[in-house]
């Protein structure tokens, strides 16, 4: 049988648990504890109320948070693109050509390259309190590479997405209708046993709105769900292709028209704004404010990658949230946790309610508010994941 461990001495926490306020999507307790039976949340209330458990811990007067969910990562990759870094802060603007030179590195790089490059970025997303992520291929773009790509990350989550239509490689530059075919075809083919999602970068220099339509809708016939890398450079098509399937995600959402927020708030497709990235690219912030007293549902995620956003940190993105995007703390928090798993689809993640996974964060604060007041503090400093401590 498995024991149960209860962690008390809480000064805050955050359940995401919407039946315990009307008022409080957050879920908010005070002076609180945790129990942890298995790799499942038992209980959660205030501290004076818990029963008695197997083990008890003592969060000695911290907050304590839901584990981040990263909804949207590309983290099987190999080389390094600081000279591009360096270029684009020095004056050089950002475009999606950039990803053909991790493309030739990944193709170059062993099977044991590319999973040590995996799993050295999950353990650095880890310490700082992701317990669930999802990762893409993309930077393989040939039936091997792309193949290879989704069998390593699918040994480390169960979040995978397909991305062969990221870019067209250079190999078919001449002739992108061929490489439309080679996706939806033998490419989808190898991949499809691995993965659990399908994404296209619908995007001017990537694929437009007819091209990724073909491609979504031959992933969701062979069982992949779809979401969307829609508006991130300039105003497209992507937004409204997302809703009209039904997509679990459009990420980016940078470049959004009156049309495309009414159509997120109104459809099932999470807005997944990705602030790393322009952060990274000095590109304009997404407009969250406008998204989310729209109605739409935010999620919050770091894109990390080697080109546009090189950041594994949900902490920082959060802060980046609030600084720039105009969200609240609040809504910050609950858009790296409880939205990103809305953008996964899953209601076992990114709360603290019974039932759920227990998967949480222990923060050297009394507040989740600190994330985004001491942005860069590395504040994280206890990580449990399937009710386990592991940092």
């Amino acid at each position: 049988m498995s024991s149960s461990t209860v962690i008390t001495n809480i000064a805050t926490l955050i359940t995401n648990d919407p039946s315990l306020s009307d008022t409080d999507p957050l879920g908010t307790v005070r002076n609180a504890a945790v129990v942890l039976e298995g790799d499942r949340v038992a209980w959660t209330g205030e501290a004076s109320k818990a029963p008695a458990t197997d083990n008890r811990v003592d969060a000695g007067g911290r907050a304590v948070i839901p584990g981040f969910v990263d909804s949207h990562s590309h983290l099987v990759f190999a080389g390094d693109r600081t000279e591009e870094f360096h270029a684009r802060m020095s004056g050089r603007p950002y475009g999606a050509g950039g990803i053909r030179t991790t493309v030739a590195a990944t193709r170059a790089a062993t099977d044991a390259e590319l999973e040590a490059n995996l799993t050295r970025y999950l353990r650095e997303a880890l310490r700082q309190g992701t317990t669930t992520f999802e990762t893409k291929s993309g930077y393989g773009l040939t039936v091997e590479d792309e193949a290879r790509a989704l069998r390593i990350a699918a040994a480390h989550t169960d979040e995978v997405t397909f991305l062969g239509a990221h870019v067209v490689p250079p190999e078919f530059a001449e002739d992108p209708a061929a490489y439309v075919a080679l996706v939806t075809g033998e490419m989808l083919d190898a991949c499809a046993p691995h993965a659990r999602w399908i994404d296209v970068f619908c995007e001017k220099g990537a694929f437009d709105g007819d091209q990724a339509r073909a491609i979504l809708t031959a992933g969701r016939a062979r069982g992949l769900r779809p979401r969307v890398h829609a508006n991130q450079l300039t105003y497209g098509p992507g937004v409204q292709l997302a809703v009209e399937l039904d997509a679990a995600s459009a990420d980016h959402c940078t470049h959004l028209t009156d049309a495309d927020v009414d159509a997120l708030a109104q459809g099932g497709t999470v807005a997944t704004l990705l602030p790393g990235a322009e952060f990274s690219t000095r590109a304009q912030w997404p407009d969250a404010r406008r998204l989310l007293d729209a109605g739409a549902t935010v999620a919050l995620s770091t894109d990390c990658n080697p080109g546009s956003s090189f950041t594994s940190s949900m902490p920082f993105c959060l802060a980046l949230a609030v600084r720039d995007m105009g969200m609240t703390p609040d809504e910050a928090l609950w858009s790296a946790t409880a939205g990103g798993a809305r953008a996964l689809r899953r209601e076992d993640v990114g709360r603290l309610a019974p039932g759920a996974y227990a998967d949480l964060a222990v923060l050297d604060a009394p507040s989740h508010v600190h994330l985004a007041y001491r942005p860069g503090v590395p504040l994280v400093t206890e990580v449990w994941h399937r009710g386990v401590r592991v940092n």
